[in-house]
C-alpha cells in the first residue's frame, strides 16, 4: 500500500505540473483533449474480478458446443449489482474451436487458467472470427434533432450550448454530429488528390463525425457531456446537432482474459489464410476488456474495435507470428474503429499497422506498446481519426504518422488530427498539422517530419506518461496505480560522478528489461482469481438442430420448379468491380453479395451474412442470384490503371477470387502469386453456404465459372488476373509483358480459349471439375460457362465434355446452363451429344428486335458484348419478340427450361 501511495504521490505531483508543459489553449480554446475518458468505464474504476459461475473443462474434439451452452446459461441468469452475471472458467489444456464462440448477453467474462496454462485453438480454413463480443440492433433516436447554438465548440470541451432544451436530462445518451461540409472539405484540400481526377476525393456528407456521450449536467440550454469532443464544431462549416437515443440491445460488462488464443494455419505457408482471420471481434458493445492475453498467428486482428463500440481497454496483451500475407486489411493487430478505447502496455511483432485507428475513430488511447520489425506504420489507417494518444510508444521499425495519406485507403486524406504523441520512438515520425486543426509531438525520439507541434523533441520529459498524469489529476485520491510503468532505473545524465559512472557500467552489462518481459511482470504481480467453487461444471453439450428439410430443384416439362412450385421472380447480378467500406457508400449504393470480403466487418458491402442475403431474396421476389469472381480483388484497380502496384496495401473490399494464393513471389496486386492448381477455401465455401440455403429455400445460383471481362477491352482487366503469367506460379505461357493494344486495351480470349496448350487445357479441365465438386450434393445450383461468353464454339464444347467426363464418373447429374451467342447456341443444341448435358437455354446475348430480325452477333469474334452492340446497332426488342424468341426454343426443346436475360 505504501509503494502505491508513494508511486500516487509522484504521478499527482507531476500532473500538478504537467499542464505547465502544455500549450496553452489557442484563440478559439482548442486544447489537447483529456484522454483519460478512455477505457472500461472511461477509467472511473480498476476492471473487476468477476467470480467464476460455470466451468469448462478441457474437452476432446470441437469445444463450440460447451462454449455455447455456457454462455446461454450464463445469460439466462440476472445481473447483478455491479452489471456481471459471472465468469466462464476455462481449465488448463487445448480447446479447440471449429466454429465461432459468440458473446451476445451483457456481464458475461471468459477467463483462463492462465496465459502459459489455457489454449483456444481456432481450427479449420475459413476466416472466421474465434471470438465475436457483438450485441444487436442499432440506435433508436428519439424526438428531433436540437441544433448546437455556439459558433464555436473546441477541441476538448464538454459542455456546449444548444438552441432549445428539447427536455434533454442528466443520464440521457446523445449522438453529436459534426457535418462534413465542402467548405470544411475544401478548407482541408481533401476534395482532389492530383491526377486531375476527383473520384478519390473527400465528398460533403462523407466524413460526418459522431460522438457518443452521455449528458452529466443540463443548465438551461447548457449541456454538460461525460467526455471531451476532439474535433471543434464550427458553424461557418456547418451546424452541429446533437439527438437523443436509446440502445437496449448493446450488450456491456464483458470481458475475456487470462489465456493464449492460436489460429491453427498451414506451417508451410507464411502467408497461409486459410484460417482464422481476427481473435477478438467487438461490436455494438460499451465497458469491455481484453487482458492478460496472448494472440498467435492470426492473419488480421488479435483485437478488433468497431465503430459501434466504446470504452474499451485492452491491456498486458502481445501478439506473436501471424501468418498473413503482407498488406491491407492483414496485421492490423490492435486495431480501433470505435471511442474511448485504451490499449496499453502491449507488444506486437512481425504486423503491418500494429497499433491503429481507423475511419473517424475519437479519443483512443495507446500508452505503452511496442511493435518490433513491422512492415508498415502505426497511427491512423483511414481518415480524420481524432484525439489520439501514443503515450511511450515505440515502432521498432517503422514510423508513427500523423499525416495527410492523400489518394490512399479510397482517398484517406488527413488520418489524424487534434492528436498526441508523448515520449514516443517510431524509427520515423511524422507529426503534420491539418488545416482547420493541430497535432503535437512531445519528447520524441525519432527522424523527424512534418510542420506540427513540437517540444522536447531527443529529449526525456515529465510526466513520464501523459495518460496516467491526466487520470491522476481528474480523478484525485481515487486513483490508484494502475499505469504499471516500465521503470527507467538509470542516470542519462552526461557528467557522472565515478561513483556513478561505475555503478552505471555495473549495470550496463546484461541487457535492459522489455516492455514485452515487463507485461509478463505485470501479469505475474496482479494473478486473476480462478477460484471455481460453487461453480457449475458443462460436461456435456446439446448438439447442433438438424437442418429443415431439402426438396431438390429439379426441370419438369421444361420448368424449374421446387417442392413442386414453379420457381419464378428475379435474377439479382452482383457488384464485381467497384465498391467502398465507407459509410455514405454502404447506405446509399451497396447491394447483397456472396464472396465479397472485408475483415472483421459484416454487413451488405461488406463482408455479407449469407443467411441475410437470402432474408432480403426472400423479402424482394428475388429467386436467383447469379454470381461471377470479381473482375479484380483490390479496389485500387479501380482507377482501370495496368502499373504494378509497389506494395501489397490492397484496399477493401475485396472481391474474392477463386484461386489460392501461394505464398510465393509478388503479383500486380502486391500480394503473392496465385496457384492455380489450389483453390480459395474461403469463397468456395461461401459459395456452397449459399447453395445449402438455396436448396431448403427456393432459391437458385445462377453460377458462372469464369468471366470474360477479364480477358478482353480495357488493359486492366487482365493487369491482376490470376491467369495471367505475372500473376501466378503455374507457366500459364500468355506473354508477358503483355501485348496492349495501343498500350491500352487487350486481346486474350484467343489465348485464353485455347484448349490445346497442355498446361492451361489441364488448369481448366480441374478448375471446372472443381466447379462441379464444390455443389455436388446440391440441386440448387445452375452452372453457365461465363459471365459476358461471346468466345469460341470450342470452348464451350470442351467445356460441356469436361462436364460429361464429370457425370460418368460421379453420377451425378448437375443443372447446365448454355449462356452464349446465338451460333454458338444452336450449333450445341444441334450436337446429339453435348445438346444431352444442356438442361436450360439461356437467351442473353442475342435477341428479335421489335421489326422481326435479329441481333445476333457471332461467337469467337474477340469482342465483348458492349464492343458487339457498338459495332452493330442491337435496336429494341419486344414483348412479342421476346415470345418468339423463347417459343421456338420451347418448341423444339421442350424438355429443356428457358431463360431470357436482357439489359433493362
Amino acid at each position: 500500500m505504501k509503494k502505491h501511495f508513494f508511486t500516487w504521490l509522484c504521478i499527482s505531483l507531476t500532473a500538478v505540473a504537467f499542464s505547465q508543459k502544455l500549450p496553452a489553449p489557442d484563440s478559439l480554446g482548442n486544447a489537447i483533449p483529456d484522454f483519460s475518458y478512455c477505457g472500461y468505464r472511461a477509467c472511473n474504476e480498476p476492471i473487476p474480478t468477476v467470480d467464476v459461475k460455470i466451468v469448462i473443462p478441457a474437452v476432446q474434439g470441437d469445444a463450440t458446443p460447451y462454449f455455447r451452452d455456457a454462455i446461454r446459461k450464463l445469460s439466462l441468469l440476472p445481473v447483478n449489482a455491479n452489471g456481471f452475471r459471472g465468469a466462464i472458467l476455462l481449465r488448463g489444456g487445448d480447446y479447440k474451436v471449429d466454429g465461432n464462440i459468440r458473446i451476445d448477453a451483457s456481464g458475461i467474462v471468459l477467463r483462463g487458467s492462465g496465459v502459459d496454462v489455457t489454449r483456444l485453438i481456432a481450427t479449420g480454413r475459413d476466416r472466421r472470427n474465434l471470438i465475436d463480443i457483438a450485441g444487436y440492433g442499432n440506435p433508436i433516436t428519439q424526438g428531433d434533432s436540437v441544433r448546437i447554438a455556439d459558433s464555436y465548440v473546441p477541441v476538448g470541451a464538454m459542455t456546449f450550448t444548444v438552441d432549445n432544451n428539447n427536455n434533454i436530462k442528466v443520464g440521457d445518451k446523445i449522438l453529436i454530429t459534426r457535418p462534413s461540409t465542402k467548405e470544411w472539405i475544401a478548407a482541408l484540400g481533401t476534395a482532389h488528390f492530383g491526377g486531375g481526377l476527383t473520384s478519390l476525393g473527400w465528398k460533403a456528407g462523407e466524413q460526418n463525425i459522431s460522438w457518443d456521450r452521455t449528458v452529466v449536467a443540463v443548465s438551461g440550454n447548457k449541456i454538460t457531456i461525460d467526455a471531451p469532443i476532439t474535433t471543434a464544431l464550427d458553424r461557418k462549416f456547418g451546424a452541429a446537432f446533437i439527438l437523443r437515443y436509446q440502445w437496449a440491445e448493446r450488450i456491456e460488462n464483458v470481458g475475456v482474459e487470462n489465456l493464449t488464443i492460436v489460429s491453427e494455419c498451414d506451417a508451410n505457408n507464411p502467408k497461409d489464410e486459410a484460417h482464422s482471420w481476427i481473435a477478438v471481434n467487438v461490436s455494438k458493445a460499451q465497458d469491455v476488456w481484453v487482458r492478460n492475453v496472448d494472440f498467435r498467428h492470426f492473419a488480421s486482428s488479435a483485437v478488433f474495435i468497431q465503430q459501434t463500440v466504446k470504452r474499451v481497454t485492452v491491456e498486458n496483451c502481445r501478439s506473436y507470428a501471424p501468418v498473413s500475407e503482407l498488406g491491407g486489411g492483414r496485421r492490423n493487430i490492435f486495431f480501433t474503429m470505435g471511442e474511448q478505447c485504451l490499449f496499453q502496455r502491449l507488444y506486437s511483432e512481425y504486423g503491418y499497422h500494429d497499433f491503429a485507428t481507423g475511419f473517424l475513430a475519437s479519443l483512443n488511447a495507446f500508452v505503452q506498446c511496442t511493435a518490433y520489425l513491422p512492415y508498415s506504420y502505426s497511427g491512423g489507417i483511414d481518415s480524420w481519426s481524432s484525439g489520439i494518444l501514443f503515450d511511450i510508444v515505440n515502432i521498432d521499425g517503422n514510423a508513427l504518422r500523423l499525416t495527410n495519406l492523400g489518394a490512399d485507403q479510397h482517398g484517406a486524406g488527413w488520418n489524424l488530427a487534434n492528436s498526441v504523441t508523448w515520449q514516443c520512438s517510431p524509427s520515423r515520425l511524422e507529426c503534420y498539422a491539418p488545416p482547420t486543426a493541430m497535432n503535437w509531438t512531445f519528447g520524441a525520439w525519432s527522424e523527424f517530419h512534418g510542420d506540427g507541434y513540437w517540444t522536447e523533441s531527443n529529449n526525456h520529459i515529465e510526466p513520464r506518461s501523459l495518460f496516467y498524469a491526466q487520470l491522476a489529476k481528474r480523478l484525485g485520491t481515487k486513483y490508484s496505480d494502475r499505469s504499471h510503468l516500465l521503470p527507467i532505473n538509470t542516470s542519462a545524465t552526461s557528467s557522472p560522478t565515478v561513483a556513478q559512472a561505475q555503478e552505471l557500467a555495473k549495470a550496463s552489462t546484461a541487457p535492459a528489461i522489455t516492455l514485452e518481459q515487463w507485461i509478463e511482470k505485470v501479469r505475474a504481480e496482479n494473478p486473476i482469481n480462478i477460484d471455481d467453487k460453487n461453480a457449475e461444471q458443462i460436461t456435456n453439450a446439446r448438439p447442433l438442430l438438424n437442418q429443415r428439410r431439402k426438396f431438390p430443384i429439379e426441370i419438369k416439362n421444361g420448368i424449374l420448379q421446387h417442392n413442386g412450385k414453379t420457381l419464378t421472380g428475379r435474377t439479382h447480378h452482383i457488384t464485381w468491380w467497384s465498391g467502398s467500406d465507407k459509410p455514405l457508400y454502404l447506405k446509399r449504393t451497396a447491394s447483397p453479395h456472396l464472396t465479397r470480403f472485408v475483415p472483421g466487418r459484416d454487413g451488405t458491402g461488406l463482408t455479407d451474412n449469407i443467411d441475410s442475403v437470402v432474408v432480403w431474396m426472400k423479402k424482394n421476389n428475388i429467386v436467383a442470384i447469379e454470381h461471377n469472381y470479381g473482375l479484380w480483388y483490390d479496389r485500387r484497380r479501380d482507377d482501370h490503371e495496368r502499373i504494378r502496384r509497389m506494395t501489397g496495401d490492397v484496399w477493401t473490399p475485396f472481391y474474392e477470387q477463386p484461386f489460392a494464393r501461394s505464398g510465393q513471389g509478388a503479383a500486380y496486386d502486391g500480394l503473392s502469386k496465385y496457384d492455380l492448381t489450389k483453390y480459395n477455401t474461403w469463397y468456395w465455401d461461401r459459395l456452397k453456404k449459399f447453395a445449402d440455403l438455396a436448396d431448403r429455400e427456393g432459391l437458385v445460383l445462377l453460377h458462372n465459372n469464369y468471366f470474360q471481362h477479364n480477358i478482353i477491352e480495357a488493359g486492366a482487366h487482365w493487369a491482376d488476373s490470376p491467369w495471367r503469367s505475372a500473376n501466378n506460379i503455374n507457366n500459364t505461357d500468355f506473354p508477358e509483358p503483355p501485348p496492349y493494344a495501343g498500350d491500352k486495351r487487350i486481346f486474350q480470349a484467343e489465348l485464353f480459349y485455347d484448349i490445346n496448350h497442355p498446361v492451361r487445357r489441364e488448369l481448366h479441365r480441374n478448375y471446372i471439375r472443381q466447379c462441379l465438386n464444390n455443389f455436388k450434393d446440391n440441386t440448387s445450383v445452375v452452372q453457365l460457362i461465363s459471365a459476358e461468353y461471346t468466345g469460341p464454339l470450342h470452348f464451350v464444347e470442351f467445356w460441356l465434355d469436361v462436364i460429361s467426363e464429370w457425370q460418368k464418373e460421379t453420377g451425378i447429374d448437375p443443372l447446365i446452363a448454355l449462356s452464349t451467342t446465338k451460333d454458338v447456341q444452336d450449333a450445341i443444341l444441334a450436337d446429339p451429344v453435348r445438346s444431352k448435358v444442356v438442361d436450360i437455354i439461356d437467351i442473353q446475348y442475342w435477341f428479335y428486335r421489335s421489326d422481326g430480325s435479329a441481333y445476333a452477333p457471332e461467337g469467337g469474334q474477340n469482342l465483348a458484348p458492349r464492343q458487339h452492340a457498338r459495332v452493330n446497332k442491337p435496336g429494341q426488342p419486344s414483348y412479342q419478340s421476346v415470345l418468339r424468341a423463347v417459343k421456338e426454343y420451347r418448341d423444339k426443346y421442350p424438355d429443356k427450361a428457358v431463360i431470357y436475360s436482357a439489359d433493362g
